[in-house]
């Protein structure tokens, strides 16, 4: 049997494309609870927290493109860290569709903490965020 060629000039797209909502669970650091829901930019600032708060390939729950290698950087020198930890940053928020781009990264550290600041331009407006990484 030979399969049958069908023309391109026949497929209409019938169906629009529709931005989610993000709503989401409210995560309450404080009392270490699940309370309420979040959206709009809340939701993205505490999808930042996660995103970065959650080692890459460690979870199964997780598809690969989620979360950050940061434990890599553990025992490696600070001008490394800088360079890699932007790096690591970017792509971790830049796989979620409401993040644009990630840019404005401040760093400093003290013995061997590295402290990074930076802002994630969001479909909501600039997230300023600021993550501490160990890395002795």
């Amino acid at each position: 049997m030979i399969p049958r060629q069908i023309e391109n000039d026949d497929l209409t797209a019938d169906f629009e494309e529709v931005i989610q909502p993000s709503r989401t669970y409210r995560i309450d650091h404080e009392r270490k609870r699940i309370v309420g829901y979040v959206d709009d930019r809340d939701a993205i600032e505490q999808a930042i927290y996660k995103a970065l708060s959650t080692e890459r390939y460690d979870h199964l729950i997780y598809t690969w493109n989620y979360g950050a290698e940061i434990a890599k950087l553990f025992g490696q020198p600070i001008p490394y860290v800088y360079s890699e930890l932007k790096r690591l940053i970017t792509e971790a928020l830049t796989h979620d569709d409401r993040i644009d781009s990630v840019d404005a990264f401040n760093f400093s550290h003290v013995k061997n903490k590295v402290s990074v600041q930076f802002t994630a331009h969001t479909i909501f407006g600039p997230v300023y965020a600021e993550r501490e990484v160990t890395v002795a």
